[in-house]
């Protein structure tokens, strides 16, 4: 086990994090358009709203409170029904609780002294959140106060000595946030991808690890959703996916494998224009909802209508602001085509095509895509092939491979993974 893993605690990783502001059920669509695009992991925590003002709570009465996570793959999901393409406006008003798939699951409140390799396994068993109490102004730690016994730290004789020579500030009687109340309702609130980004800046203390491949560590996972292009894009909200909140749109090919032209998922919907989404979403096929539809186009009949515009404005609500008229386009949805566009392998392939990777590549190279991306997942494909697709790579799959004991790693070669990473 890496010494990295014992010799950090959540606490680290808290450090400058800001303040947790809950969302609560209550609130809007358009409200929660724009606090996903703000958020990390394309998605938000959903909470009921506190039974009274100032009401003090322990760890088990706030998760009570806990609802799930709304992502936008979600919420363009919802708004591609009939009835909120009918009335945009009523639709976009509605309750996130009606949106919202209850997962108490998804969060878990810890204790800033708790062991990293224990946050880790939270979330490889399904955790996507950690929220960790504020209240006890935690400025950091030292490797020899990482060590826990029951939650609590060990006490030691030269604690006053050792806290004066590192500066920092440790106090042996720390509360455990999960044995009573806090002092303050004051958390902040930890992503996977916070531990991600964390990890990466640890890779040296991980060898070998970051230099083996995907598939020699088993991260590869091919149990991924898809659609063929095709097929009609509303049937990738028949069942929406859970982690990844991704769907593979593909093209069989004669051998029986396919070949991967796009994604229908929540990072790729993360900062879209969610109305036109959601149109394109109930109206085109898979294969041209992720390739768009230009607007010289007049094979299909595109409605002109009031959409709002998120992509040609970072500063504005992310889908939900201010309307104006204009006609339905790729560009609508977040798409940049630039040549007149069909449905075969020709098509343009701009920034609608997906975040892809070898099977070969290492860990760290599919790491820093995921990071530099803000996705939470990347595809495998063949190493000698035109995108034929293999599996994907999420949150998950890399925590599992970084916790895995390294007798049977196997790394890549050296040139080609620094390559890579570059």
């Amino acid at each position: 086990m890496p010494s990295v893993f014992l010799y950090h605690v959540v606490g680290d990783l808290t450090v400058g994090k800001p303040e947790m502001v809950e969302f609560h059920e209550t609130e809007t669509v358009e409200s929660a358009i724009r606090a996903i695009g703000e958020s990390t992991e394309c998605g938000i925590p959903v909470w009921k709203r506190k039974s009274h003002v100032g009401m003090i709570e322990n760890s088990e009465t706030r998760l009570q409170r806990f609802v799930g996570i709304l992502n936008s793959l979600d919420i363009v999901a919802f708004l591609a029904s009939t009835e909120c393409l009918q009335d945009r406006d009523k639709a976009i008003k509605t309750p996130v609780s009606q949106v919202v798939v209850p997962n108490t699951s998804l969060l878990k409140q810890v204790d800033p002294a708790t062991r990293l390799i224990d946050a880790l396994e939270m979330m490889k068993q399904g955790v996507r959140r950690l929220i960790v109490p504020k209240s006890m102004g935690w400025k950091g730690m030292s490797k020899r106060f990482s060590i826990l016994y029951n939650g609590k730290w060990l006490k030691n004789a030269d604690t006053s000595n050792s806290s004066s020579n590192n500066n920092l500030t440790i106090n042996t009687n720390r509360p455990s946030s999960s044995s009573g109340t806090s002092i303050r309702d004051k958390f902040c609130c930890l992503s996977r991808e916070d531990v991600i980004r964390f990890l990466i800046g640890c890779l040296g203390a991980l060898a070998p690890l970051p230099l083996s491949s995907i598939s020699s560590l088993g991260a590869i996972n091919a149990n991924y959703n898809s659609l063929e292009a095709s097929l009609p894009a509303i049937e990738a909200t028949r069942k929406l996916p859970e982690d990844p909140s991704a769907i593979a749109v593909v093209e069989p090919i004669p051998n029986g494998q396919c070949k991967i032209i796009g994604e229908i998922s929540a990072s790729r919907l993360w900062k879209c224009d969610y109305l036109a989404a959601a149109w394109a979403l109930a109206n085109l096929s898979a294969g041209q909802f992720v390739m768009g539809v230009e607007d010289n186009d007049t094979s299909r009949s595109l409605p002109d209508f009031a959409v709002n515009s998120a992509v040609d404005d970072d500063n504005t609500a992310h889908g939900a602001g201010s309307t104006r008229l204009r006609k339905f386009s790729s560009r609508s949805i977040g798409f940049n085509p630039g040549n007149s566009i069909g449905i075969g392998r020709s098509i343009y392939r701009g920034r609608s095509a997906p975040l892809t990777c070898k099977i070969t590549s290492s860990l760290a190279a599919v790491m820093a895509q995921m990071l530099s991306h803000r996705a939470t997942h990347v595809w495998v494909i063949e190493d000698h092939s035109d995108d034929v697709l293999v599996g994907v790579v999420g949150y998950r799959d890399i925590l599992a491979a970084v916790t895995k004991q390294p007798a049977s790693v196997t790394p890549v070669n050296r040139p080609e993974a620094f390559a890579t990473l570059c």
